[in-house]
């Protein structure tokens, strides 16, 4: 019979999660690489170059891959055979090696994970409680899967109960237009069948636990249902053009994954989750001998990728930046910022747009300056900042109006796509968004040369920041004229790949 001691589970959560903050699968990275060499559209083979970059630079340097290092999951198989050397609860012995992870003082990771959800939302400050789903199976062990989820994927999770007539795919491909970019694609999509609402949805998020496999699916052919989806939705997905970041391409998914479940005769329920660019996963097994070990990949595990200035790079002074100067900017156009960016995320908005409705001062004049929509890791050592990469930026888009109009703002920084509202916002005011790529928050940070609190220190991370930046890389996402790379962009690579078939 297997003893497993209570502090072999906690440091073994713990280390898994240090673990998954700086190391992607070799899986992803293969899986990465190959996209890189077969993505024929700049501005994605750029995005993933820097993905590629930001992981080794992550793995060399054991800091981040992501800014949002997650809210953690955990899926437990107790072996019946086991008996526990423990006088805590299986559920506390986990949040404890949460709690650990997220305050190792040599890698501190963001504590993202908020109490009352619909009120204070205060942080927990340690990144518990975890979502935690327990099994009981034959067996003298203790197999745990960790992953940790941030919550810009986790943000675009679909859920129907569609007819049992109703197509699966048809269903996916119409939700994927809806779902944007936001999820950081190239990355997997999770998808549950079956069983009820909240089944759909768990299986969906287990099912990305499983490697990227889909080559050897392809090679074999498949041999069910859930099977024969994945290879249809893979083919499907990536002919629509979205591509890496949303930039139009050949890749916007790596995999899909499916898992099924039997389910009442009414009904068929499904569900999406995606994994983004950051995916973040480890999977150990306690036998009674102690913590589990989990082994290092090789530096040689990653591509040698060094990225190269196009034409299309313009440097630009943020500090003496005109509006006639963002009026020449083109979409698609690749800027390296320098000077002076301001921060400020959901709660820092919600705070300025309350103060501007109220008549009171905003605690930083905005008038011609850039915003960037990030909350940091803090640093440690000699660091500046933590790893610092752009977050959805869609969660800002009712907000953008008051900004510009009141303000005087004159540009933004974030993830992915504007929504519409926006867009009308920027053209009206002839403003600009910029897009920094998700998945790349080390090589990002690496940009930041200062950085200080410049309002709402008592936000944490949502704080307003003053960076100064050095040759910061991002893309023209939305130009002064609202036009928007991310509805042209995969429009144009759907029609090339449509006629390349």
């Amino acid at each position: 019979m297997t003893v497993i001691r209570q502090d072999d589970v906690i440091q073994s959560v713990a280390d898994a999660l240090q673990y998954i903050s700086y190391y992607h699968p070799k899986d992803f990275i293969d899986a990465m690489a190959a996209a890189y060499e077969r993505e024929e559209n700049p501005a994605a083979k750029d995005a993933i170059a820097q993905i590629l970059i930001n992981s080794r630079m992550c793995a060399t340097g054991h800091r981040p891959i992501c800014q949002d290092t997650g809210i953690v999951t955990v899926f437990v198989h107790v072996g019946m055979n086991v008996t526990w050397e423990a006088d805590m609860s299986l559920d506390d012995m986990v949040n404890e090696g949460v709690r650990r992870a997220y305050l190792l003082p040599d890698n501190v990771l963001r504590a993202s994970v908020l109490a009352d959800p619909d009120g204070k939302r205060a942080n927990t400050k340690d990144n518990t409680p975890a979502i935690i789903h327990h099994q009981i199976v034959p067996g003298d062990t203790v197999d745990i899967h960790v992953a940790a989820k941030g919550g810009g994927s986790e943000a675009k999770s679909k859920f129907a109960m569609l007819n049992p007539s109703d197509s699966v795919v048809d269903w996916v491909m119409e939700q994927l237009p809806k779902m944007g970019a936001g999820w950081c694609p190239p990355g997997m999509l999770g998808i549950g069948i079956g069983g009820t609402a909240e089944k759909a949805m768990m299986i969906a998020k287990e099912a990305l636990l499983d490697p990227i496999d889909i080559q050897d699916l392809q090679a074999r052919g498949p041999s069910n249902r859930a099977e024969e989806i994945r290879l249809e939705l893979f083919d499907k997905v990536n002919k629509s053009g979205i591509g890496a970041q949303g930039l139009g391409g050949l890749t916007t998914v790596l995999d899909i994954k499916v898992k099924d479940y039997p389910t009442h005769a009414a009904n068929k329920p499904v569900a999406i989750i995606p994994n983004c660019a950051a995916t973040r996963h480890a999977h150990f097994t306690l036998d009674g001998s102690g913590p589990a070990a989990l082994k290092a990949p090789k530096l040689e595990d990653w591509p040698e990728i060094t990225r190269e200035a196009g034409d299309n790079v313009k440097r630009v002074n943020l500090d003496t930046v005109t509006p006639a100067e963002v009026k020449t900017w083109q979409p698609g156009d690749t800027l390296l910022l320098n000077g002076k960016l301001l921060t400020g995320r959901d709660a820092a908005h919600k705070r300025m747009v309350d103060m501007l409705a109220k008549g009171e001062p905003l605690p930083v004049d905005m008038k011609g300056r850039f915003i960037y929509y990030v909350g940091p890791v803090d640093p440690i050592g000699d660091e500046v900042v933590g790893p610092a990469g752009p977050t959805t930026a869609t969660r800002m888009d009712k907000f953008t109006r008051t900004m510009l109009e009141e303000t005087g703002l004159l540009g933004m920084v974030g993830k992915a796509e504007r929504g519409q509202t926006a867009i009308d916002a920027i053209r009206d005011n002839e403003a600009v968004y910029l897009m920094a790529v998700g998945g790349a928050a080390y090589l990002v940070a690496q940009a930041i040369k200062k950085s200080r609190v410049v309002g709402f220190e008592d936000l944490g991370m949502e704080a307003i920041y003053e960076f100064e930046v050095e040759d910061m890389p991002v893309t023209v996402a939305v130009d002064s004229l609202g036009t928007s790379v991310h509805q042209t962009g995969p429009a144009k690579w759907k029609e090339i790949i449509a006629q390349s078939a």
